[in-house]
């Protein structure tokens, strides 16, 4: 029965511009190898592409010539200026596709673009971006051409756009459900036309019996609420779900009956288990009413269907009811006993949550994300800010995947550590990871991968790496992990040959009473040393930065300020930052506060959402004072500008000085690492090629040379005549075995007995030396 249910999973507006939130892929990817006919959309590219088009712009100053705003200058400039704003979009966005790249010159050059807002602080491109840098140069620009007109719209016809978010203040703590009641109630402004526009044309084309919405965000709230709602008029017999990022942190203790007006059942944490368990529900209704009722009959059954297909036939709507239709709307009907993490209203109007003790599904068997039926390349490659960590976020097409599911820390008391997607840690083979990775490629023609996990396990991303190569699979990618010593500057390289072109990681508060306080698990001086390995194997660093943590002081900030001003100035960090503390109600510290010595202070529980906590500090200092003179010296430390002013010079009030060592960061990078003697219990591992053998005489006798042919130059070991059959032997080995694991005792173990050193010398020689300097780890 499966086969015939038809499932439309929806994105809506808005998250990223430049690549799809993975969401409806992975669901995709786990349910149609299961017989669903699954069709996904993102809406909030499509509004966006629909909004900024000549047909969408013109209906844009169109309503605002006949509305009654209030303009500001800007504004008003900006509507003197729309035939030129309706002459460019379309080229502009082409360019922003990748689609017209030799517009790139005009727009840096000529003038081409009208001019808001955006541009009165438009940063000193050429610094920036270089002589090289044109295309980049464009695409900022550009952006800040959209973003001129995302303003306009925001001031007028659209009051809650936003480039990746959409209502996001209506979500954002909302306790009760009466802000967005409201909203959703209200007449649909342009935006929201345009949206509805879109959706009708969907569900014309896929006649869905069960639309899905995963919200990620609060950003994503309102748009999914007034589509569902939409659903629920031009096609009141298609069920409508939920999941996501936002429900699973926000909407866990919901009692709100009107919330399920639009959806008829929320699902809580992974989806594919909670969605299989609906679905197999609903496509045994669907068996038990087609074997009762036949299609004809239909109509006796729900009047109010039978009105809505008169409606819809001049909209190209179905005008019979499709077999695979529900006998009856709404979410009551559906066995209990089949559900798992999912709330819906029951017949007495009440919220009920039904968890029925069912497996998780492993993280081996979630399947590889499918992104067969979107559009990858209308997605627009935008440069927001000046920032090179962030720039990854909004530029280029990535794919997102994920090495393992949850965290394998899990103890950060200011993070979510209590909720299943980072509770329950699963690892999947590497060998499987790799799988999916072709997968992908094969499908997208993208080599890019995003990593999208909590914090990337360091050993899994070793094996994944020697996978990768092994199977000379060439990607690029990034994401998120740990400072953690694990992560030593022999792995760093490995995961660059492998493709890592950068990190993302927390060192929070730069303070080491306060990591241990946080139970981070990591120091000072560990992240010094790790930030330097990724840095010297050629992979950017981001750190996340965080002010305002409880029983956080004054001098303990100041003195934060100055980590981060030193790991710059080594640098060894080349972008960061900086979050305000918030305290949630799933962390340690939302669950224990008076452990860290806050007190929770609000808000009051209401029916809806329920995380974001208010919370005073009385032992702390006034936070929030120092957020903007954290953020300018940040800004222009990435950019090496002002790394030698006093601290004080970043406030406009009285700081203390830093009382740490001017060289903390200098003296951890100097400390000795761990010999290679001491680990004979480590993988070899060769990055380079198999080397030829020649000899050579010398003083005594002969000398052996191996010659390496690398990328981008060869050169020669020289060793003792006797060790060279042996190091070619050995070498060669590691270029062409990857099952094998070759220990360093195993080497030992082998060195010819005759060698003129012992083994311990060996490696302390220059011929190993070089090896060690070109490619050679020890893992």
């Amino acid at each position: 029965m499966s086969s015939s249910l038809r499932i439309l999973l929806v994105t809506p507006p808005l998250t990223q511009l430049n690549t799809p939130y993975p969401a409806t892929a992975y669901l995709k990817g786990f349910l149609a190898p299961r017989g669903y006919q699954v069709t996904q959309a993102d809406l909030g590219l499509e509004l966006v592409l629909k909004l900024f088009s000549r047909e969408g712009l013109t209906r844009v100053f169109r309503a605002i010539e006949t509305g009654s705003f209030e303009l500001s200058d800007n504004a008003r400039r900006m509507m003197r200026l729309q035939q030129s704003y309706l002459s460019t979009i379309g080229p502009v966005i082409r360019f922003l596709q990748n689609k017209d790249n030799t517009l790139a010159p005009r727009i840096c050059h000529s003038r081409f673009l009208p001019e808001a807002g955006r541009f009165d602080n438009v940063a000193d491109l050429e610094s920036a971006f270089g002589t090289m840098g044109l295309t980049d140069q464009a695409r900022h620009l550009a952006t800040l051409y959209l973003e001129d007109l995302g303003d306009l719209i925001k001031e007028t016809v659209g009051p809650q756009f936003g480039f990746s978010r959409y209502a996001e203040k209506l979500a954002m703590s909302a306790t009760t459900f009466d802000g967005l009641h409201e909203a959703l109630q209200a007449p649909p402004n342009l935006l929201d036309q345009m949206l509805q526009e879109l959706l009708d044309e969907l569900v014309a084309r896929v006649q869905p019996d069960v639309t899905g919405f995963t919200v990620p965000f609060p950003g994503n709230l309102y748009g999914a609420l007034r589509l569902a709602g939409r659903i629920k008029e031009i096609s009141p017999r298609t069920l409508t779900l939920m999941g996501g990022g936002y429900p699973n942190t926000e909407l866990r203790t919901i009692k709100e009956p009107r919330f399920f007006d639009y959806i008829d059942y929320l699902t809580l944490d992974d989806g594919e288990g909670p969605w299989l368990r609906l679905l197999e529900a609903i496509s045994h209704q669907l068996s038990v009413a087609s074997s009762q009722v036949s299609v004809g009959s239909y109509q006796e059954v729900d009047a109010n269907y039978q009105e809505a297909l008169v409606d819809n036939q001049l909209s190209g709507y179905p005008t019979e009811f499709p077999e695979s239709l529900p006998l009856t709307t709404g979410n009551q009907h559906l066995a209990t006993d089949q559900l798992q993490r999912t709330f819906r209203r029951n017949e007495a109007g009440e919220v009920e949550y039904i968890n029925q003790p069912f497996p998780d599904v492993p993280h081996p068997e979630v399947g590889t994300p499918d992104y067969s039926d979107l559009p990858l390349t209308e997605y627009l490659s935008v440069i927001e800010v000046l920032n090179p960590m962030h720039r990854l976020w909004s530029d280029g097409r990535w794919n997102k995947l994920t090495v393992a599911h949850g965290c394998y820390w899990k103890r950060c008391s200011f993070c979510d550590v209590t909720l299943d997607y980072i509770s329950r840690y699963e690892t999947a083979p590497a060998t499987l990871l790799v799988d999916r990775i072709e997968q992908i490629i094969a499908q997208t023609g993208q080599t890019g991968f995003h990593f999208v996990d909590e914090a990337a396990p360091p050993l899994a991303l070793r094996d994944l790496a020697v996978e990768l190569l092994k199977r000379r699979v060439s990607i690029t990618w990034w994401g998120n992990i740990r400072f953690e010593k694990t992560f030593t500057p022999d792995l760093c390289r490995l995961l660059a040959a492998s493709g890592c072109i950068a990190v993302s990681g927390g060192l929070e508060v730069a303070s080491d009473r306060l990591l241990a306080l946080m139970e981070k698990g990591v120091t000072i001086a560990q992240v010094a040393r790790v930030t330097d390995g990724f840095t010297q194997a050629g992979i950017m660093v981001h750190a996340y930065l965080m002010y305002g943590f409880p029983t956080q002081t004054t001098q303990e900030t100041v003195d934060s300020l100055e980590v981060v001003r030193q790991l710059f100035q080594a640098g060894i960090v080349q972008s960061g930052y900086w979050h305000r503390f918030s305290m949630t109600a799933h962390s340690p510290v939302g669950k224990n506060p008076a452990k860290y010595k806050v007190a929770a202070v609000g808000p009051e529980p209401g029916p809806f959402a329920w995380n974001d906590l208010w919370h005073e500090d009385p032992t702390g200092t006034d936070h929030e004072a120092f957020g903007p003179g954290l953020t300018k010296a940040l800004y222009n430390y990435l950019h090496g500008v002002a790394l030698q002013e006093p601290l004080s010079f970043w406030f406009d009030f009285r700081t203390p000085k830093p009382t740490l060592p001017r060289h903390l960061i200098q003296q951890a990078l100097q400390e000795p690492g761990k010999p290679d003697a001491s680990r004979p219990n480590n993988r070899l591992f060769w990055l380079g090629n198999a080397p030829e053998l020649r000899y050579e005489p010398a003083k005594k006798g002969q000398r052996a040379i191996l010659t390496f042919y690398e990328q981008a130059e060869d050169f020669e070991v020289k060793v003792p005549a006797v060790l060279g059959p042996w190091l070619q032997d050995l070498l060669t080995r590691l270029a062409t075995d990857y099952d094998t694991k070759l220990l360093l005792k195993d080497a030992a173990a082998s060195y010819p007995s005759g060698a003129p050193q012992p083994w311990e010398q060996f490696l302390l020689s220059q011929g190993w030396q070089l090896l060690r300097e070109k490619g050679l780890l020890i893992l």
